[in-house]
This record gives C-alpha cells, structure tokens and sequence, in this order.
C-alpha cells in the first residue's frame, strides 16, 4: 500500500515518519502534544468519550446516550425572548430538583458527560453539591450559565478537569445584550469570564445565531473570545421553542446552512470549537445526519421529557422508559414531523455526528484531521457574503407569555409534578 505525501512537511519528514493514508504520523504526534494550543476538548475528555462510544457499539447498543442534559431547576435571572424555558407558571419555576434526583439521573443515563443547563444553574441553593457530587462520579460538565452571579459564586467551585463552565454570549457586546433583554449583559459576563480563567477553570461559550445574524460581527466575537482565554466556543442555530415568545426569528435549514457556511469557512486557525468537527460541517451543509435525540436525553423536575431537550410530548419516569416507549420514528427532519423540518440544533444532531466519528474509518480520519490540523475551509462564496450588508431583522422586545401548546399527556405529567412538589412542601 503506498500514498502520496499530502504536503512539504510530509514530504520532508518521510524519513522520520510513518504515512497512512495521506498522515504523517511522527508529526500527529507532535500535534496532540500540542494539546490545548490546538484542540477545543482535552484529550483526557476525548478518551473518556471515545471508549465509552466504543463500548456501547461493541455491545450492540443502537440508542445510547452521550451528553444528559440535567435542568435542575427553570428559574432565571433574564428573560430572553428567545428562551422557552422561563414561561412556566410560578409554582413550576420555584421547583428544583433535589441533589438526589440529579445523581439517579445521572446513574439511570451513564453517559459520559453532563449538561446542567436551565434556568441559571447557579441560582440553586445546592448547586455546590449537585456538581460536587457529578464530579465524584467522574462526569465532565458543563454548568451553563449566563455567567450574571459567577463572580459572586465562582468561591462555591473548584477548579477541575471534569467541570467546564458554559458560558452564554450570543454575540459582540451589543448583540448580546439585546438577545438577553439586558444591557450591560455582556460586560458582566466578560468579567465573569475573566475571573473563572484566571483561577484555572475551564471556561467555555455557548452561541445561539438566529435570523438576521451578522456573520462579520460573528467572527469577530470569535476573536474576542479567543483573547479572552476561553477553552472552547459552542454554537448552535436557534432552536424554535413552542413557548418562547419570539416565533418569528428562527432558522430554517437553508438559511441554517448558509449563515453558517458564511462563518465557519475562510475560518482563522486560532478559533476553538468545543463541539464536534464533523457537526459543524454538517452546520455548513457539507454532511448530512439523521436526528438522534437519545443521545442528549433531558432529564427535569417532570421528569424524563419526550422525545428530546426542545419538544414535550409526555414525559418517563425513568431513563429505560424513556428509550422503551418514545416513537423515536416520528421525529427528525427525514420523519416528516413538521416540527422537526427545520431541526439542526446540537441536541439532535452533535451526537449523529460523534457517532459518524467512531462508525467508519472515513469519519475518524475526518475528525483526527479537523481536530488534529485544522482547516479554513476556503470558499469564496463565503468571503463574498461576509462582504453584504445584513438586514436588520432584530426582533421586538415581547412581553412573555404561557403558551397552550402542549400534549395532553404533557399537561397531566406537568400536574402531577406539581402536585408531588407541592407534597413534598408540606412534609
């Protein structure tokens, strides 16, 4: 079997090196060497990752899950006009759930990594527990935060290599504080930033783009985290929430593609990304992925939701339940669920392309070689499009509102959750 070498320094390092498939090996090593300076995920957390997807495919296993997404609780400290997740009445979002529920959770599920979404984490009275407690498990976690009281609770922490924390910026500081309905947000957020790195926690971002974002004004918000320090940086489009008030600034797939192929190609080789290569990609409209929404199941104070974090169609009460009795078949783009058409949020497909990564060989070397070395992604269509104005299409402050679009079973769930809160009060 021979190849031909991919580049000079191949070239020049034939003689020092192994080549397989167009890969230089002594230099790959060199690069994983390199670690940190190169990659957006440790590679302690990608072993971990790795093995574990490994294993679950050694056994068989068509559905498993790789990332729980643990709400402990819904409250928050903004209110975001495209959150879905602070619409409840008030008797729901004075509920949380209890370090024990999460820890079951998190044994019920198994999966390697954890998401502590919300809400505001940080707004839970045990939140020092809860994540103390995930620690000792060995799970690696996101405490995803909008980073508001992280300088006022950052001495509740210890640095470690199992917690990351996620930190919600959706853009450069004016963008950002009008998604979050909160000026002076993002300065805020930037201090928090600050403070958690220069204690030596790990500190990424997390980035929702919706219609009418500025590709330019994207990139340079890369650049200013980047400077900032951050490990990592997560994006995702906007996700259409049936309760978020805001209905009308969420992405399509065309537009998905577009916006996102205008970002990430031509990219700067010093910007991280904490998610999955092949995921972006598939943002960019160069892979196409079934929805898998096991592999990011969502566990909160009603329970194990169906069929995934964004839509509620009943809940489980416990994790088997959840795979045993969803119609897995009736959701994703490729099901024909109107709801799901436009889907291409990380909670559906990130997994699909995990499992991509460690179901071929084409996809491991894809990755290894995004991972590893990088890529711009040349295109000059994309250049071309970062050139044009943008239409202001910015949403309306929108006064919050309950939505009634839910299932039956949804609404019988929800109640008796209020009414085993409401028990569990008077005990």
């Amino acid at each position: 079997m021979t190849c031909e070498p991919v580049n000079n320094d191949c070239r020049k390092s034939r003689s020092r090196g192994i080549l397989v498939c167009g890969y230089n090996f002594t230099l790959l090593a060199k690069k994983m060497r390199a670690g940190k300076e190169l990659m957006g995920v440790p590679i302690s957390q990608m072993w971990t990752v790795a093995t574990y997807v490994l294993s679950q495919r050694l056994k068989g296993r068509k559905r498993y899950p790789l990332v729980l997404m643990l709400e402990p609780l819904f409250r928050c400290n903004l209110a975001c006009a495209g959150c879905g997740k602070i619409q409840y009445p008030a008797h729901i979002l004075k509920s949380q759930l209890t370090p024990e529920q999460c820890f079951d959770a998190v044994e019920q599920c198994g999966a390697p990594m954890v998401s502590i979404p919300g809400g505001e984490p940080l707004l839970h009275p045990q939140i020092k527990e809860i994540v103390e407690g995930l620690i000792a498990r060995k799970k690696y976690i996101y405490l995803c935060t909008n980073a508001l009281l992280l300088k006022q609770k950052i001495d509740l922490f210890k640095p470690s290599k199992y917690l990351t924390f996620s930190v919600h910026l959706d853009g450069q500081k004016e963008h950002h504080d009008f998604s979050v309905c909160r000026e002076g947000g993002y300065d805020i957020a930037v201090e928090g930033i600050k403070e958690a790195v220069k204690r030596g926690f790990r500190v990424t971002t997390n980035t929702t783009l919706f219609d009418g974002a500025d590709p330019a004004s994207v990139r340079s918000f890369f650049d200013e985290m980047m400077q900032l320090g951050v490990e990592g940086m997560m994006l995702s489009p906007g996700y259409s929430y049936d309760k978020a008030p805001d209905q009308q600034h969420f992405l399509g797939r065309a537009k998905t593609r577009r916006l996102f192929s205008t970002i990430l190609s031509n990219r700067d080789k010093k910007w991280r990304f904490n998610q999955s290569p092949l995921f972006l990609e598939f943002l960019m409209g160069k892979r196409s992925y079934a929805c898998t929404p096991w592999g990011m199941p969502t566990y909160n104070v009603f329970g194990w939701q169906k069929p995934c974090y964004l839509l509620q169609d009943g809940y489980a009460d416990t994790f088997s339940e959840l795979l045993e009795t969803t119609s897995w078949d009736h959701y994703g783009a490729e099901s024909g669920n109107p709801r799901c058409a436009n889907c291409m949020v990380h909670s559906g497909y990130e997994a699909s392309a995990v499992n991509d990564t460690f179901g071929s060989l084409r996809g491991l070397l894809a990755t290894a070689r995004a991972t590893l070395f990088g890529g711009s992604y040349v295109n000059r269509e994309a250049l071309d499009a970062l050139r044009q104005p943008v239409e202001n299409t910015r949403h309306h402050f929108i006064p919050l509102s309950v939505s009634a679009g839910k299932t039956a079973s949804t609404e019988n769930h929800e109640a008796r959750s209020t009414q085993r809160a409401n028990d569990e009060v008077k005990v």
